[in-house]
């Protein structure tokens, strides 16, 4: 996979690990270049190379939504990107990350999850597709599980761990390797992105959409 896109410097990480310390107005105006030529550039170019395959990428805004927040700092602390064909391309200062799933799914999601869970094989399709991500080293991430069984589904229910989840996705971060300079790094985010496909399909079919992405570490 080739293009414009060379890799993240090492000047992108750093910036990240300097707006965890001063999350202020006075530090992004100071490195706003450093965002926009080190950071901003290199997503837009990354996005530009996945695109024939995974679909139209749409950069998340820097500036946080505080006015329902406790915390009030005013910048996210990564750059995150969704995919138009379903996925999420994240960098902050511990690295590259990729998720797929549906996040935040709707009530009339949420009920024909739960429909498609409850019956046995295609619950048990679900569960192949977790274990096939797992035999990929990407892990499934739960934000939102209720307590109990959903009201309508008794004791004898299949898959009842997966039927308490609110949201399910695919999550992989990769730790910091030289490649994430270069422009190898776009093939790494391409086979896991491939990868969740498993999930992704499934959901597809059963759940009615993706919801591409996750809202982990500063979406």
């Amino acid at each position: 996979m080739s293009s414009g896109f060379a890799g993240w410097p090492q000047a992108a990480l750093d910036f990240y690990a300097g707006l965890e310390v001063d999350n202020s107005k006075a530090y992004w105006t100071a490195h706003r270049a450093v965002y926009d030529e080190q950071v901003l550039a290199p997503m837009q170019a990354l996005l530009a190379d996945l695109e024939p395959e995974f679909g139209e990428g749409r950069i998340f805004r820097p500036y946080r939504d505080v006015r329902f927040s406790s915390d009030k700092s005013p910048y996210k602390t990564a750059i995150g990107a969704m995919l138009g064909k379903g996925g999420y391309v994240r960098l902050a200062s511990d690295g590259l990350a990729i998720g797929a799933g549906a996040h935040m799914m709707t009530t009339e999601q949420l009920a024909r999850y739960r429909a498609a869970v409850a019956d046995p094989a295609i619950g048990d399709d679900l569960e192949s597709a977790i274990a096939d991500l797992a035999a990929h080293d990407i892990g499934v991430v739960v934000e939102e599980q209720l307590k109990t069984l959903p009201r309508g589904f008794g004791p004898d229910a299949a898959h009842q761990e997966l039927l308490r989840n609110k949201d399910i996705a695919a999550w992989k971060a990769f730790p910091i390797e030289p490649w994430l300079h270069s422009a190898d790094a776009a093939d790494h985010v391409a086979e896991a992105l491939r990868a969740t496909r498993p999930l992704t399909d499934w959901l597809a079919a059963h759940v009615g959409g993706h919801e591409p992405g996750s809202s982990r570490k500063g979406r």
